[in-house]
This record gives structure tokens, sequence and C-alpha cells, in this order.
């Protein structure tokens, strides 16, 4: 199993570089971001020293939309970053909540994603790509290029589309329960559309806490730092609630129910522990969807996923134990799950 670390570009960006060595040498090989161009610095500048600073790490946007750049300056950019450094990125993609709503815009939508999706692989693969009537190709990208498009994605639709047409699938929750529901909706939509389902990339994206015991104190402690997680998957949650009504047989209630005290969402604490909007999330939640506890309790579940067909854990590292995590993981986690 590959093992990720995802970030927000906070200033000062030396230490989104720092994070990101230090994870490579705890055996870490994927560095992830967000991308939200209002409320973090703009992560491609910060790749560009990230991969100078590295030696294998794969970075990407976890996630970039269809809305905030044009198609040809996404694909140039991740193009150059792999001429100068080898292919070692990757383009996460998605509707752009945080991006596309603290702009006032609303977020793409899927047939929208499915079009970017195709121009940006194939532009950052030194292909031609039709940009709405006017067909254009990178003349400098050599032999050899690579991009992988990985869609970020829970509703049955935008599931559909991911096993149809992208590289890779992130999903943003470790829920046993949900994890195999939605891999499997994957996977049969890329059978359905000729595609072999094992060249889809599983990546689960979601915090995690390790804890020097399982006392009540320290997984309280863990809990408040991870909840701020269930209110970012939330926002999509309610989308799904929105277009599908509660208790929708498209999706399944594990995903849905526990939004129901929900209460609204203020971006200006999106992805950060403490973040007040998220109260409304209980410790159930917390557990079922993050990896909190002692290094042990992370092994089992990470097992567990991998038996899903995952096949990277991406580590939501927002909380207070930043180093601590990285380490713990590098030392206890990674060996003991790839051993």
């Amino acid at each position: 199993m590959d093992f990720g670390l995802v970030l927000q570009t906070d200033p000062p960006a030396s230490r989104v570089v720092s994070l990101t060595k230090r994870a490579e040498r705890n055996g870490f090989t994927y560095g992830w971001t967000f991308d939200s161009a209002v409320l973090w610095q703009e992560p491609f500048v910060i790749y560009s020293q990230i991969l100078a600073n590295t030696t294998k790490l794969t970075v990407g946007p976890m996630v970039t939309n269809p809305g905030t750049r044009t198609w040809e300056v996404t694909a140039s950019t991740f193009a150059t970053l792999n001429d100068m450094f080898g292919n070692r990125t990757v383009c996460g993609i998605g509707r752009g909540d945080s991006a596309m709503r603290v702009a006032g815009r609303k977020p793409n939508t899927l047939a929208r994603i499915s079009e970017a999706m195709k121009v940006i692989r194939a532009l950052g693969r030194g292909e031609e790509a039709d940009l709405g009537g006017t067909v254009v190709r990178f003349p400098w990208v050599g032999p050899g290029a690579e991009l992988p498009v990985w869609m970020a994605a829970y509703g049955p639709k935008a599931l559909q589309m991911t096993g149809a047409e992208a590289d890779g699938f992130i999903l943003q929750l470790a829920d046993l329960y949900l994890t195999e529901y939605m891999v499997k909706a994957v996977k049969d939509a890329a059978v359905a559309a000729g595609r072999d389902p094992a060249a889809v990339t599983v990546c689960v994206a979601a915090p995690a806490y390790v804890t020097a015991d399982d006392s009540p104190e320290a997984l309280a402690h863990a809990r408040e730092q991870c909840r701020w997680f269930g209110g970012m998957v939330g926002n999509h949650v309610a989308d799904l609630v929105a277009r599908y009504g509660e208790h929708s047989a498209q999706v399944p209630d594990a995903l849905t129910d526990y939004i129901k005290a929900r209460q609204g969402y203020d971006y200006a604490h999106h992805g950060r522990s403490g973040n007040p909007d998220t109260q409304f999330v209980p410790d159930e939640i917390v557990d079922r969807f993050c990896l909190i506890g002692p290094a042990d309790r992370h092994v089992e579940k990470l097992r567990a996923l991998r038996d899903l067909g995952v096949d990277q854990f991406a580590v939501y590292d927002m909380h207070d134990a930043q180093e601590a995590v990285i380490d713990a993981y590098g030392a206890q986690v990674i060996p003991a799950v790839n051993g």
C-alpha cells in the first residue's frame, strides 16, 4: 500500500515543504495539498519546491477543479513540472467545493469534469485536445510524458464516471462499509465501460491521529482534533441529499444520516481542527471516517482497507500533532502494513 500526506498550503510554504520532506524520509510516496486559491497559497508553485527537495515523492492537488483555471493552463503546469522533475505528478480533480463557493461560484458539473479530465490528461501526455473547437497540442512535451487523472467522488453518478473515465478514485473517508460500497461501484462501472477495473487506482484519504494509548482522554482529544473532517465531508453529503433526497436508494444512509443536525458551514474554518461548524459530527462518525488510536489500531484498519481494494491511504495531517503522526507512521504503521 502506498501512503500519502495531505496538507493545506498555509504560509510559510517552507513548512509545507519541510513536512513533505519528513514524510518521504518516513516512507510516504505521495504528497498532496488542498487547492483553493482564496483560502490558501498557490499549490503548484509550492509543488516545484517539494519536487526539488525530494527524490521520489509524487505530488498533486486533492483536489483541483475545472473552473478555477483554464484546462490548458492546468495541463501545462503539470507537464512543466513533469518535464523538470520526471513524471512525478498526479491530477486529483473534483467539483471544486471550497474553491468555487468561496469565490461566489457554484461547483462544477460532472459533464464539465468529464471534458476537463480528457483535455488535461491528453495535453499533459503531449497529445492533441479539443478546446471547444480549437485543437491544440503542446509542442514541447516529449515522448514518455504521463499525467494520471484521479477523480474525487461520493455520489452514484460521480462514482460511475470515475470508474468509466478516471485513472484513479479518491474517496475522502475511511469508513469500511462505505469504502467497500463505493469501490465496488467504481470497479463495476469500469467493467461496464470495458476497462480493466484494476487499472483504476483507489486512494482513501482521511485524518489520522496516533495516540500513546486507548484511554478515554487520549481518544477524546484525538476525536476533537479530527472532528472537522466530518464537517468537510458533510458539505458534499448535503449536496447529495439535496439532489437525491433523504433515504434514497441511490445513496447509502450510512453516508447521509449524520448531517441531520448540520446548521451550515463557514469556509473560514475549512479543514481545520476546532472548526465551530462541525460540532454536530458525532464521535461515531469521527471513529468511522478517520483513523484514531494507538498505532496497532491504524494498522488493523489499514489492512482491512487494503483488503477492500485500496491502493493508497493519504493522511490528512491537519491537527496539533503533524510531525508526530508522520513519524509514528514511518516507525510503526507503514512497516507493519507493508512488511
